[in-house]
């Protein structure tokens, strides 16, 4: 009857959730297609663009914050509010990998899609939009002290040759902003985009050609509000992957920033070299220093608002009359492509977050690699590396195998022993301790090796469920997406089967509570995996498939030898 209810409820669960899906695409939000016009819709504020506070150069006099927009403000140069605010204006910059929008005012990228990527399967031609503008999503770079172009309340207005830029088949394009400064300073931003690549290049001169010394300092931070991503296919019941932000502290190479903690406290670092990024499930961009020596890295909650600031200053630099000077930064959005971002900044990589196994995690997703260049499909690749390791590991499973092959030939005598002392415990304990003395069966013989296998298992996990390769990765037939849960649950069926299996080949336990536990465990689990990504539950379903098979040989050679 227990089992008939949970069956029941189980039905129930399915039946709800995919009601939930079907209302979801009905009236969920779609995709938003980015090549769809020009104009951005979501809340943006080209006019106040917030500017690190409280986080300047040393050399630079200090800074106040306007009671107002957490804009600085330099006490021996106020900057009045400008009467009349720039309208934003956007230019767009589209390479084989990547679909920019660059606003004028600021010289701000306030959009980034990424072709490669589509949102979903259904929609092949959307490509999934990272920097979102529904997330007030925006990376800014500007130029701030006694000179500099950006100023409380107050962003400078850049021109350009044309609107519109396309890599083609060139290796390199190069976008040019131009704005001159009232004093005559002529300030020359660049950005420099490579075929297929996901870096981008931030580079300032400044050509002073007046009769003064230049001095500022450069800043670039991401600006973004705490909530989850609007552009994300995962599952709507699946796992819930970190969001927020992750630098480099003197510590830690990976370090998270998360909204919850800024909010009480702000953070802040000086260092040599390091990295400010937002991360999110499968993707992340990062701001990256580049040829100086230090950096102050900040992070912080802006007042009064769900926005969250992540970036760092560069020390101040003084351009003399009559000469030109560079200020360089770098810009990776894109995939978490570890060996990439490996190659970036010292601890970026570690944005895939496999959480404290990374140091296991990280082979094991290099042998997944290696066994994709093979077979040129995850699913299979997926099929091999756990036959690798279950076989890597199958000394340690063979003692665990031996122990339970022996308790389970011991069960007819628990059971005479359990009819003869009946319900004296004491009894029955000391008789059953006797016999596995007897026997030379130990209960907890196979717990040991279990445990050594844990991290084994749960860094593959974490190694599956953080790898962007399988995003959207097709196996066979029905699975078009390890990444998502299996849409007629049949990969979880077959793997509490296989638990069903497992668990027949095992010694019952001898208390009847444990026992009825012990049955509906294939029930649960099973339960617990139609939400799993499919290539994890066919990681799970390989892996109980060849324990069936590594206990069956154990449990023959056992019996031949007696």
């Amino acid at each position: 009857m227990d089992i008939q209810r949970i069956l029941i409820l189980m039905g129930l669960a399915v039946t709800s959730y995919m009601l939930v899906l079907a209302w979801n695409e009905d009236y969920g939000n779609p995709p938003v297609d980015p090549n769809a016009g020009g104009e951005i819709t979501a809340p943006y504020d080209a006019s106040v663009q917030s500017l690190p506070a409280d986080i300047v150069p040393t050399e630079i006099p200090a800074v106040t914050a306007a009671s107002t927009d957490d804009v600085p403000t330099l006490e021996e140069a106020p900057v009045q509010q400008p009467a009349v605010v720039p309208q934003m204006k956007l230019i767009r910059v589209r390479t084989d990998v990547l679909d920019v929008q660059i606003d004028l005012v600021g010289g701000d990228i306030v959009r980034v899609a990424l072709p490669a990527y589509p949102a979903t399967l259904e929609t092949p031609d959307i490509p999934f939009l990272l920097v979102d503008p529904r997330n007030r999503y925006v990376a800014q770079s500007g130029l701030i002290g006694p000179d500099g172009t950006d100023k409380s309340g107050q962003r400078p207005a850049f021109k350009t040759e044309r609107d519109d830029y396309e890599l083609g088949d060139a290796d390199e394009l190069t976008v040019t902003l131009t704005h001159t400064q009232p004093g005559g300073a002529e300030i020359i931003k660049q950005f420099t985009f490579r075929q297929g690549d996901y870096l981008v290049d931030l580079n300032y001169d400044i050509r002073n050609s007046s009769a003064a010394e230049w001095r500022g300092a450069l800043y670039t931070q991401i600006k973004r509000d705490g909530e989850e991503p609007h552009s994300v296919s995962d599952n709507l019941m699946g796992m819930q992957p970190y969001v927020g932000g992750a630098t480099r502290s003197d510590s830690e190479f990976y370090a998270k920033l998360e909204f919850d903690d800024l909010e009480e406290e702000p953070y802040r670092l000086t260092r040599d070299a390091g990295y400010m990024a937002m991360v999110q499930h499968y993707f992340v961009s990062a701001w990256v220093p580049r040829d100086v020596s230090e950096s102050t890295f900040h992070a912080r909650k802006m007042n009064g608002d769900d926005i969250y600031l992540f970036g760092f200053t560069y020390p101040a630099v003084t351009v003399n009359p009559g000469e030109t000077g560079s200020l360089s930064a770098q810009y990776y959005v894109g995939p978490k492509d570890q060996y990439r971002l490996r190659d970036i900044a010292e601890g970026l990589d570690l944005t895939v977050d496999y959480g404290f196994l990374w140091w296991l995690a990280q082979p094991l997703f290099y042998l997944l690699t290696v066994m994709y260049s093979v077979f040129n499909n995850w699913g299979v690749a997926i099929i091999f590396l756990t036959i690798i390791v279950k076989t890597l590991l199958y000394p340690l499973s063979a003692a665990s195998f031996r122990s339970m092959a022996k308790m389970r030939k011991l069960q007819p005598e628990m059971v005479r022993l359990k009819e003869r002392y009946g319900d004296d415990r004491q009894q029955f304990s000391q008789a059953m301790m006797d016999l596995y003395k007897k026997e030379g069966a130990n209960p907890l013989g196979g717990c040991f090796p279990i445990l050594l296998q844990m991290p084994v298992f749960l860094a593959l996990y974490w190694a599956l469920m953080e790898s962007v390769e399988l995003r959207q990765a097709p196996f066979y037939l029905w699975i078009h997406d390890l990444s998502a849960m299996d849409p007629y649950f049949v990969l979880p069926i077959l793997m509490g089967v296989s638990m069903y299996l497992t668990q027949m080949l095992q010694p019952e336990p001898p208390d009847p509570m444990q026992a009825k536990v012990f049955k509906l465990m294939p029930i649960m689990f099973t339960f617990f995996f139609l939400w799993f990504p499919s290539g994890l539950v066919l990681y799970w379903l390989v892996n109980n498939i060849l324990s069936i098979l590594q206990q069956l040989y154990v449990t023959r050679q056992i019996e031949k030898a007696s």
